[in-house]
């Protein structure tokens, strides 16, 4: 058919031989197995030699390992090593030479005393670290050192105050344990964090205890028959289970101070004593 074809179009019959080839080559090839270059060994692909040893002589690798390079410069990695070094050393001159002149500003340090500064404001930090607590403001102040007239005045600004009102100061409030019992009226203390910034929590605090002492100041009630609500310590005092909350004494638990005297043993010439008296 293809020499029929071929006669017809007028083509050679070199031509019609070679097509003829082509085809029983073609035919051919159905019959090769090959071996992709996927499926072959990795012994077969990887290299017998470095390419190093393949382009150079000798002589060449000879030059390369005894040669000494002109390096005129330090890697990247020492210019940083020199770079600490240099801080390193211009901090120890200024401790050497600038530190001692701040003598000369040197002021004894002065505790402020309560009366002074009555308000405790304390913050949080972490440090250079992003924290939520850490825009919280808490201002804490004995009762005594308020701005409040009279006596009413006080038991009102307890009652109101609830209990953010503590006979006792806060564990987290700053405030010297031996100022415990110095003032009878105990310790107000408020909190906020519900805004980002801390300057505005400090600043609703303060307005917030401004508040409370024009209220108890100022107020038309007086409540003066209400006793006061100490529900909160007694909890809180429960919840810790240190004792203070046996034999429903939070606030003066049961000490050495409670035992009786009568029952302490008495030396012989205070026995003989009370003998002489009775008789």
């Amino acid at each position: 058919m293809a020499s029929t074809l071929t006669r017809s179009l007028g083509f050679s019959s070199l031509r019609v031989a070679s097509s003829s080839s082509v085809t029983a080559a073609k035919c051919s090839t159905h019959h090769v197995l090959k071996r992709t270059f996927s499926v072959s060994s990795p012994a077969l692909a990887r290299r017998t030699k470095s390419v190093m040893e393949e382009y150079l002589t000798d002589d060449d690798l000879f030059t390369l390992m005894t040669e000494q390079e002109n390096v005129t410069d330090s890697p990247v990695l020492g210019h940083k090593m020199l770079q600490a070094q240099r801080e390193v050393l211009h901090y120890m001159r200024l401790i050497e030479h600038e530190m001692p002149k701040l003598v000369a500003y040197r002021q004894p340090f002065i505790p402020p005393s309560s009366q002074e500064t009555p308000l405790v404001v304390r913050s949080i930090e972490y440090l250079g670290e992003y924290h939520p607590a850490a825009s919280k403001r808490s201002i804490t102040v004995a009762v005594d050192s308020l701005p409040l007239k009279d006596a009413k005045a006080i038991h009102k600004f307890k009652l109101i105050a609830g209990p953010r009102w503590t006979p006792n100061p806060p564990k987290d409030a700053g405030v010297c344990e031996h100022e415990v019992w110095q003032n009878g009226n105990g310790y107000f203390k408020i909190s906020c964090d519900t805004f980002s910034s801390p300057e505005m929590n400090a600043k609703w605090a303060s307005d917030a205890l401004d508040r409370l002492i024009k209220e108890a100041n100022e107020g038309q009630e007086s409540f003066e028959g209400l006793p006061l609500d100490l529900r909160h310590v007694y909890s809180r005092s429960r919840k810790a289970k240190k004792g203070d909350h046996l034999r429903n004494r939070p606030l003066n638990p049961v000490s050495v101070k409670d035992f009786p005297k009568e029952w302490l043993p008495q030396s012989q010439p205070e026995a003989q004593t009370q003998a002489t008296t009775q008789a």
